[in-house]
C-alpha cells in the first residue's frame, strides 16, 4: 500500500471508530453486558489509535519517498485493525467465543507495525 492509501485508509478507519464508538454508546447500552460492552470500547479505542497510526504512516511514506518499511507497517497496521479490531466487534455483538483465538494476531500485526514505523521513521528521516 502507498502513502495515499493509507492515509486514505486511516481516515476511513477513523470514521469507522467514530461511528462504531457511537453505535455502541447509544444502540449497544443495554443490549449487551458490561463486559461486552468493555470489549466494544476496547476495539474503539485501539481502532482510533491505529487509524491515527495509518495517517501518520501514509504521511512517512508519502514525505520519505515511499520505503518499503513504511509500506510494510502501514499494511501491518491496517491488517491489526481488521483482525483486531473486527474479531472483538464481532465478538462483543455475537459472543462467539473462538473470535478471541484472532485478536492476538491482530495485536501483534500492531507491535509490528510500530516497530517497523520506528525503524522506517529513524532510517528515512
Amino acid at each position: 500500500m502507498n502513502g495515499r492509501g493509507m492515509v486514505v485508509a486511516g481516515c476511513l478507519a477513523a470514521f469507522a471508530g467514530v461511528a462504531l464508538g457511537a453505535f455502541g454508546a447509544h444502540a449497544l447500552r443495554g443490549a449487551l453486558s458490561d463486559r461486552m460492552l468493555e470489549v466494544w470500547q476496547t476495539a474503539v479505542q485501539y481502532n482510533l489509535v491505529h487509524a491515527l497510526g495509518l495517517v501518520l504512516a501514509g504521511l512517512l511514506a508519502r514525505y520519505t519517498g515511499e520505503p518499503r518499511v513504511i509500506r510494510l507497517a502501514g499494511g501491518l497496521m491496517l491488517a491489526g485493525v481488521l483482525l483486531f479490531c473486527g474479531s472483538l466487534y464481532l465478538l462483543a455483538v455475537t459472543g462467539i467465543g473462538w473470535l478471541g483465538a484472532v485478536t492476538p494476531f491482530g495485536g501483534v500485526a500492531f507491535l509490528v507495525s510500530w516497530l517497523l514505523l520506528a525503524r522506517g521513521a529513524w532510517r528515512h528521516l
